[in-house]
């Protein structure tokens, strides 16, 4: 049985669960039409289908727990899901990073994830969570839609003189309350 807790100093060593690859299957074009966010799905053949996978971060506990919080989903002892919640300066509650266990993915342990996470960030006085999604990342995206957030934004600019140029960021919100 799958359970999710914070990740206390006691396991600090579980937030560095390794990152692995994600299908890029498509893009999320989003627009701003009067005054509303709307998106449109590109699909990419299957020529142009690809596999990517973030560096492993090395994540320092004691360093990040000073404004983050960790949220774990166990199975049994060993973490196979991570989200990393900072403090922010707005209403909102940043949800630094968030993975699954490959094995694990399509069992709703993001979703346990994210609904933890939504807890946390209410009874830290936040009214939700934002995060954000490269353009490409289609199944990101569409997970983020899917778990209740809105789309509240876009960075055209963040990936410019990076090996990422070209890529967008769609950043995510979503309210406590819903």
């Amino acid at each position: 049985m799958i359970e999710v807790r914070i990740i206390d100093a006691e396991h600090k060593q579980d937030i560095n669960i390794p990152n692995e690859p994600f299908s890029l299957f498509g893009k999320m074009i989003p627009s701003y039409i009067n005054e509303q966010w709307q998106y449109s799905i590109v699909r990419f053949k299957e020529e142009e289908i690809s596999e990517m996978c973030f560096p492993d971060e090395n994540y320092d506990y004691d360093k990040l727990s000073e404004n983050s919080i960790f949220v774990g989903a166990y199975d049994e002892d060993q973490c196979i899901g991570l989200a990393i919640l900072q403090q922010a300066m707005m209403k909102y509650m940043y949800l630094y990073d968030l993975k699954v266990n490959r094995n694990y993915r399509g069992l709703q342990i993001g979703k346990m994830l994210i609904e933890v996470s939504k807890e946390v960030a209410v009874n830290q006085g936040y009214n939700g969570i934002y995060t954000q999604g490269q353009d490409n990342n289609l199944g990101a995206c569409l997970f983020y839609l899917k778990n209740g957030f809105v789309i509240g934004g876009l960075d055209t600019h963040v990936y410019t003189g990076t090996s990422q140029e070209g890529k967008s960021d769609i950043l995510f919100y979503l309210d406590a309350a819903k």
